[in-house]
């Protein structure tokens, strides 16, 4: 399937996407391509390959996309992830992948702190 491999070349690991088949609530079958990164070295590079533009949108953008359980939400466009070209999209009209990473914050912390940390992280090693 060509949004898994899309998808495994994001995140940098064939083995962590999944691909279920099921039926939608009107019964046609439908696929849902996921991905899983649970160490914080892979997930940072993950994180890093979104690209320096995007992730500077995302900081810029931090006050809205970090919610209340510490996870940083962006979608990406699907046609172009597809194409090899990541452009971060809004919910809507065009099909979009949503991608999501959990903040670690330990008490003491402050959540957009360590999220802002964790982008600019990802800024200065991605490419």
């Amino acid at each position: 399937m060509v949004l898994a491999e899309a998808l495994a070349t994001l995140i940098g690991d064939e083995e962590a996407v999944e691909i279920e088949q099921t039926n939608s609530y009107h019964g046609s079958p439908i696929h849902i391509v996921s991905a899983r990164l649970t160490r914080s070295g892979p997930a940072q590079k993950a994180l890093s390959n979104i690209g320096k533009e995007n992730l500077k949108v995302i900081l810029s953008e931090l006050d809205t996309r970090l919610d209340e359980t510490n996870v940083i939400h962006f979608r990406l466009d699907q046609s172009d992830l597809i194409s090899g070209i990541l452009t971060l999209s809004q919910p809507g009209g065009q099909a979009t992948v949503k991608g999501q990473t959990k903040i670690q914050v330990y008490p003491g912390q402050s959540p957009l702190v360590e999220a802002k940390s964790t982008i600019q992280k990802a800024i200065e090693s991605s490419n």
